[in-house]
């Protein structure tokens, strides 16, 4: 089975992510289907750590489109993302970055389900 294959097939979310529509002026959403799609289709899938970030970075950016304050907080923390020049795979580095971003936020965040009751 090629390669590109069995990345469609580990990602569910491909065709919601690049078919995402954005605003011209969304610069951080562009660069980030950008690093998705370079990262998902260059990636060693025999490297067990780079086949579970291909799984996670597919359902890190499902969430960004689906969630508006996982989007705020990406766009306002992907700036704060260093990467040293001493790494090989510097976008696997990215990745591992984007999503340490939402593993922080989905341990900050809880949502309070509210339930109003209609008389």
């Amino acid at each position: 089975m090629s390669n590109n294959k069995l990345v469609l097939e580990m990602c569910p979310n491909f065709y919601r992510i690049i078919n995402y529509e954005y605003f011209e002026e969304d610069v951080v959403t562009e660069k980030l289907i950008k690093i998705y799609e370079d990262f998902i289709f260059k990636a060693n899938l025999q490297n067990d750590e780079e086949a579970k970030a291909v799984k996670r970075i597919d359902y890190v950016l499902g969430k960004y489109i689906d969630d508006n304050l996982f989007r705020r907080k990406m766009q306002k923390e992907i700036y704060n993302v260093r990467v040293s020049n001493s790494y090989k795979n510097k976008l696997l580095a990215i990745v591992e970055n984007i999503i340490a971003i939402f593993n922080h936020y989905e341990e900050d965040t809880t949502r309070c389900i509210y339930i109003a009751k209609w008389i």
